[in-house]
């Protein structure tokens, strides 16, 4: 089915990232970066199966040729962290046809970017024919009417005129001096710079201590530029993406939409889902179990559970009348929710506690980890100066020399014992070496991301366990105008189906990682909040008073039956 998905990212030299390389990437091809030298070679990667540059009116016709376009653009930013440009990764319908996607990416790029000044590099990827996705690759410099750069951000100068401050940039300032506007440059006062007119500072004799004028931290930015940069736009453009995709599906016949909106801001229930990522993706291929991939995995059977249950209540209560096999048959699936809804909530209270005890143990280790880090740094460190001062101790210096030698081999021996201890917390952690502890702390960060998504799970599911609660509450209100004994009966009648069809939905949804003995455990827990145990013994009691009371009847009978039969024989 159509799904939404559109990730916006930011190429930057900052985070060591190349526009020549990620059109490279995008493209498939070997292209050379004149900024760095470096020729990026990707002619291996396996899925492309379109690419286009799109330019927009003013720009330059070379610039077809993406490797002229994307030197272009590392020429101009000259910055070591220069935001270079802006990258766009979104999910095609698989009900489109391959030319209808090429069509649907070709409208939305000239629709909202081209159109605005842009140059664009798109590709379609789809490694496995099951997962079309296409790569947008945006400047973020404008052009003018020539075809050349505009500026993203220009100096602003902060200028002072009778006490008042005010930001002029270099054209605006040529005609405000005239107004009798004037830069401030830093001059020497006492031990301290301060920023003042060059009147002022010539009026007290100061010495200028720098050349450069007071300007603001930023400067001023490009006005278009603003806007491409602006939250207001990513969302517009987000919805801008599901509006077309839609009325190209609409076009060629198909019934799926797709949504830009939140589960939350849609009024839906569901959980979201988390991007699992190529790493993950690649370690389920190799048959590990990926945590990101589980919790989806998690998520994703809790939500089909969910939609089941809250279609199958909806059904109910429209068809709940007046009777006894109704009232009987809406309880029992209300029953039906809340054993389900208790079994999510043991299993995710599981996979809480367990990441708990996981994140909690390797930061303890973590902790004395970088205790024995530094308890090496400060004895190495002592240990080499020792060395350092017995290598300069003069020979006839014997005392001083024994004692250093004494020390010396202390912290060895210390040193060796340390070592030890950092191998063994190591091979704790699950390190082979020292560098492979970032990429614990890293992972200690994505169990924590974990662990506040099954939070979120966690009070959903309370939430509507206490509704299920709520609805077999007024439906057992419901139930007082029948005889109790009756509707124990009818219950009990349907119950074990129910109960069967609970686990093959629960299996269904958890697959292996369905667990038996939480289910009766949940059952048990469902029976206690449903006082279950209370009712039963109210009915049991009715029933023994009612055969009671048929007893003396019974009895009476028979008297008369074998008076009767004592009289035809006489």
């Amino acid at each position: 089915m159509a799904i939404y998905h559109l990730e916006a990212k930011v190429v930057s030299r900052g985070a060591g990232r190349s526009a020549v390389a990620a059109s490279a990437y995008l493209s498939c091809s070997r292209l050379y970066n004149d900024y760095d030298g470096i020729q990026h070679d990707y002619t291996k990667k396996q899925g492309l199966v379109w690419q286009k540059v799109f330019l927009p009116e003013y720009a330059q016709q070379e610039w077809q040729d993406r490797e002229k376009l994307w030197n272009a653009v590392e020429e101009v930013e000259t910055a070591k962290d220069s935001r270079l440009a802006r990258e766009f990764v979104v999910a095609l319908p698989i009900e489109l046809s391959r030319e209808e996607q090429v069509e649907l990416l070709q409208e939305f790029i000239r629709e909202q970017f081209v159109s605005d000044g842009m140059c664009a590099d798109a590709a379609i990827h789809d490694t496995d024919g099951h997962n079309p996705h296409a790569h947008i690759l945006l400047t973020v410099r404008p052009l003018d009417e020539r075809g050349k750069w505009q500026y993203k951000t220009e100096k602003e100068y902060l200028c002072i005129r009778n006490g008042e401050e005010k930001g002029f940039t270099a054209t605006e300032f040529k005609s405000a001096q005239d107004e009798g506007w004037e830069k401030q440059y830093p001059y020497k006062v006492g031990k301290k710079n301060v920023y003042m007119t060059p009147s002022a500072a010539e009026a007290q004799e100061l010495i200028r201590a720098g050349k450069h004028p007071k300007s603001t931290r930023y400067g001023r930015q490009n006005p278009i530029s603003e806007r491409w940069n602006s939250e207001e736009q990513l969302t517009a453009w987000r919805a801008a993406w599901a509006d077309v995709t839609n009325r190209h599906l609409e076009r060629y016949g198909h019934d799926e939409r797709i949504d830009h909106r939140s589960n939350a801001a849609r009024g839906l229930d569901e959980q979201p889902t988390i991007h699992e990522g190529v790493a993950a993706q690649a370690l389920e291929r190799k048959g590990i179990i990926a945590d990101r991939c589980e919790l989806n995995r998690q998520i994703k059977a809790d939500n089909a559970l969910l939609r089941d249950l809250k279609a199958t209540v909806r059904k109910l209560m429209q068809a709940v009348k007046n009777t006894i096999p109704a009232i009987a048959e809406a309880m029992e699936t209300i029953r039906q929710n809340v054993i389900i809804f208790c079994y999510q909530l043991r299993s995710i209270r599981t996979g809480q506690r367990k990441l708990k005890t996981y994140i909690s143990d390797v930061k303890s280790e973590m902790k004395q980890y970088s205790s024995l880090v530094e308890q090496i740094k400060e004895k190495s460190k002592e240990r080499k100066s020792l060395l350092a001062e017995q290598k300069e101790l003069p020979f006839w210096n014997i005392p001083r020399k024994k004692e250093l030698t004494s020390r010396i081999a202390e912290l060895t021996e210390l040193l060796e014992e340390l070592q030890s201890e950092k191998t063994i917390l190591l091979h704790n952690i699950e390190c082979t070496d020292s560098k492979d502890v970032s990429k614990v702390r890293k992972k200690i960060a994505l169990m924590e991301a974990n662990l506040k998504e099954l939070d979120k799970q966690e009070q959903k599911y309370s939430a509507e366990l206490d509704a299920a609660l709520t609805e077999y509450a007024e439906l057992k209100t419901q139930g007082e105008q029948f005889d109790p004994v009756e509707l124990y009966d009818a219950r009990q009648a349907i119950r074990h189906e129910k109960e069967q069809n609970i686990i093959n939905r629960v299996q269904r949804a958890y697959g292996d990682k369905y667990n038996p003995l939480t289910m009766f455990d949940s059952e048990r827990e469902a029976s206690r909040l449903l006082r279950e145990y209370a009712d039963e013994q109210a009915v049991q009691k009715m029933k023994r008073e009612q055969q009671q009371k048929i007893k003396p009847v019974f009895r009476r009978n028979q008297s008369t039956k074998e008076k009767q039969r004592d009289d035809w024989e006489r």
